[in-house]
């Protein structure tokens, strides 16, 4: 017998996600909110950066997600506390007794932006694309998924490898939102050049380096929304000018203001601080084909030397903890206590006397130009590792070069950041860990094949406690090898006008913007 379920749709694998204290100040969690929405305006949103690519299957940047996320939906979609998967563009589903087969009813009357009706056929299309990503994109998050079938125009059919826990999660996921079948007739390159989705909103305008525009689609599946006629992404990448166009209302939103304005952020008329509960993690990689980070003595005595609590309040000013864990707090199965290094000068000078390097070594960390967070952490670093007799020097590129440079291993140690999109671990674990899953593990060249079993095992478990003792065997096993050091855990912020109403971002990161409206 198939179990079915039903509108309402917990994460059954995990248990409840429980937020570290720090994750939460200032606004309440949400932009103001007035009882009667109001229809029209521009809202516009500034940000450091420009969005690289609307392609859905290979992009891993943020800014681009957040603006295809408005365009593309997918089947399910987390809820705004990202403690549980809600149907969306499907409906229901059934799965099979073995744990194989997952059968899915689609919701009727959608249409894509160009007025054709959402199918299986679509769909099948759709989730077929970013599998056939592989490990140049997001395809390995499907890695499980043997066939996918439209059993009828309504009715889609998923036939699993394996059994694997996180299917529904993953196909919530931007990766696997849904678009025309065969790109609407365009090539791949001529259809993410102007992107059709069922979304709220329809592609309009990208100019390169300045601002990136959607506008209202009419014929919305979810009847009276959006509110908003448009969205306008600017880039504006220093801090200061974001909030002096926020103060004099040329923006709607300054999303992510530097910590060291929130404060007087908070105390400014007619603007909303807020920061919202995250899943976000700050780190460095060390790249494992280059020596001497081959050597866990090595990484083991720069992750001894990093005193987080000293970044958390030079970078965060206090808004964040030390980093303990591969598990951000909020992800399911994270653990605490993963046995990774904290700040002991001692204990590094120790591991740098049992290395290939003990008379210590010069060094590159990679971080993005512009970004101050990125720059006050290497400084700090700069200065603690020469404590134990390593000179690191300080490179910096500008996004799209820094990019190509983890892409192509081309770095010593990089600075990077990572919050889940589904709430499930799997994402990020087989992303970081996994030399198939994406990234060569999170651009380390890290292989530990005990490692890459376990998580290849927690995935397909379907019993939660089961599953939550591999996620702690492998969270004090990366502890161990120390591939990453993980920096430290931060909440999301950002700064609004009081005009913004119904502004939320999930602890994912994600906002949907078709309930956010304008007051004058």
């Amino acid at each position: 017998m198939k179990r079915r379920i039903g509108i309402a749709i917990a994460v059954a694998t995990t248990a409840a996600l429980v937020f570290s204290a720090c994750s939460s100040s200032g606004g309440g969690g949400s932009a103001s909110s007035s009882s009667t929405p109001v229809k029209g305006g521009n809202l516009v949103i500034a940000r450091s950066q420009d969005i690289i690519s609307m392609d859905k299957t290979t992009t891993f940047d943020n800014n681009s997600l957040r603006v295809m996320e408005q365009i593309m939906e997918p089947l399910f979609m987390v809820s705004a506390d990202g403690k549980s998967l809600k149907p969306y563009l499907a409906t229901k589903y059934t799965i099979s007794p073995d744990q194989l087969t997952y059968t899915i009813d689609l919701r009727k009357g959608v249409k894509f932006t160009n007025g054709q009706p959402m199918t299986a056929a679509d769909v099948k299309f759709s989730l077929d694309q970013d599998t056939a990503s592989g490990s140049a994109g997001w395809g390995f998050i499907n890695a499980a998924i043997d066939t996918v079938t439209a059993v009828d125009p309504s009715t889609v059919k998923i036939q699993l490898k394996y059994a694997w826990a996180p299917l529904i999660a993953d196909l919530s996921l931007f990766s696997n939102g849904i678009i025309p079948n065969n790109y609407g007739g365009k090539t791949a390159a001529e259809f993410y050049q102007a992107p059709i989705g069922t979304g709220p909103f329809v592609w309009d305008s990208w100019t390169k380096g300045q601002s990136v525009k959607l506008t209202k689609n009419p014929n919305y599946w979810q009847k009276g929304l959006p509110y908003l006629n448009s969205v306008t992404w600017t880039v504006v990448p220093d801090a200061n000018t974001r909030q002096l166009q926020l103060q004099g209302g040329q923006i709607s939103i300054d999303d992510t203001p530097s910590w060291s304005s929130l404060a007087s952020l908070k105390a400014m008329p007619n603007v909303n601080a807020t920061t919202f509960p995250s899943t976000q993690m700050d780190y460095i990689a060390f790249n494992e084909k280059r020596a001497p980070f081959d050597d866990v003595h090595i990484r083991t005595a720069i992750s001894y030397a990093i005193d987080r609590n000293a970044l958390v309040k030079a970078v965060l000013f206090g808004n964040g903890t030390p980093a303990t864990s591969l598990l951000a707090p909020g992800t399911p199965f994270a653990i605490k206590d993963t046995g990774a290094a904290t700040y002991d000068v001692a204990k590094a000078k120790a591991e740098m006397a049992q290395s290939t390097k003990p008379n210590g070594f010069t060094t590159t960390l990679l971080i993005q130009s512009g970004d101050p967070n990125q720059a006050s952490i290497a400084q700090i670093m700069q200065s603690e590792l020469k404590a134990i007799g390593i000179t690191m020097n300080i490179q910096q590129l500008d996004p799209t070069a820094n990019k190509q440079a983890r892409l192509a291993s081309n770095f010593d140690m990089a600075w990077n950041l990572w919050s889940m999109d589904i709430p499930d671990p799997d994402e990020f674990t087989s992303w970081a860990v996994d030399p198939t899953g994406g990234s060569h593990s999170a651009f380390t060249g890290y292989d530990n094949p005990a490692v890459i079993a376990l998580n290849k095992q927690a995935a397909a478990e379907t019993d939660p406690a089961k599953r939550a003792d591999l996620y702690a065997q492998l969270q004090k096993a990366t502890s161990k090898d120390a591939f990453l050091a993980y920096l430290f855990y931060s909440p999301y912020v950002f700064a609004s006008t009081t005009a913004v109403h119904g502004f939320h971002v999930t602890p994912l990161g994600n906002y949907q913007l078709e309930t956010v409206y304008l007051t004058k």
